[in-house]
């Protein structure tokens, strides 16, 4: 039997907070508990909002807790070579296909659509689904746009990408989703529509970076919130179409702020240096996470 591998994968573009110290600990001491690999990816292709003190302070966070990791760490800003051969890869399927229309656009389609009485699909996070207009475009028109230089995003094309693989997709899932769900859990994809691979300027996404990392990393246990349920998915989705194969899944509850939400880098909740310099220990994160 393989010795199971599991990663944290934090991206530097705040401060770690006490949601990440939970993932990051329970990833490492499950790791400990089973004799396996504890892997750090620092998840870095948003070039603009990631920082080098950012990713410093992952490093000393990370440390304080007593966590300790496999070198060298791997940066997902020195591989979008490997990325785009992925994308490569779906393009030749014709799998994909650039999408043009901008948010303003795609806002009045919407408007148009509900004006008229109809009912716009959303996917999981509550964000409308893209409109497949563009799907028909001819291949000399996608061509002459590419040529001009217009902006566009490299789009799945959903439909295309389940008949290729079937709809009877699953994934192994050890701790529990929105509605309880555990163990053999059925994909859902189309309810995220045609979900984006890659932009213009940026040669890949979330969605199929981590799954060429975890691949090529050999990660064999995802060990993430629960807020990540949902976007499995759309992961294992493109595992089938890429022929990658599929790690286990154990999404976690999440930790929340006094008043019910979720933490966010973005809303600048309390970060760990923060507690260090405080004079919190790491027991005591453990206990305030629950661990």
């Amino acid at each position: 039997m393989s010795q199971p591998v599991f990663r944290f994968a934090p991206s530097p573009n705040g401060a770690l907070h006490l949601g990440h110290a939970h993932s990051a600990l329970l990833n490492h001491d499950r790791a400990k508990a089973v004799g396996g690999r504890f892997l750090l990816r620092i998840e870095d292709i948003d070039t603009d909002r990631c920082k080098p003190e950012f990713e410093q302070a992952i490093y000393d966070d990370l440390a304080w807790l007593g966590i300790d990791w496999e070198k060298p760490v791997r940066r997902q800003s020195e591989h979008f070579g490997e990325y785009r051969d992925a994308l490569e890869k779906l393009i030749k399927a014709d799998l994909v296909y650039p999408a043009f229309l901008s948010r303003g656009e795609v806002r009045g389609i919407i408007a148009e659509a509900e004006g008229r009485g109809e009912h716009w699909p959303h996917d999981p996070d509550g964000v409308p689904l893209y409109p497949d207009a563009e799907r028909g475009l001819s291949k000399r028109t996608r061509a002459r746009r590419l040529k001009a230089g217009e902006p566009f995003a490299w789009r799945l094309d959903m439909e295309k990408a389940l008949e290729a693989v079937g709809t009877r997709l699953y994934w192994e899932e050890r701790g529990s989703g929105a509605e309880g769900e555990t163990g053999k859990v059925r994909a859902r994809p189309l309810l995220w529509g045609d979900v984006v691979l890659a932009r213009k300027d940026t040669p890949t996404s979330y969605q199929l970076s981590v799954v060429i990392d975890d691949a090529l990393q050999g990660v064999t246990e995802v060990v993430r919130g629960r807020d990540l349920f949902h976007a499995t998915s759309v992961q294992r989705l493109l595992q089938a179409l890429l022929g990658l194969p599929a790690p286990a899944y154990f999404h976690h509850e999440l930790i929340l702020g006094p008043d019910g939400r979720k933490l966010s880098k973005s809303l600048k909740d309390t970060g760990l240096k923060s507690l260090r310099e405080a004079g919190v220990t790491p027991g005591q994160v453990r206990e305030m996470v629950g661990l």
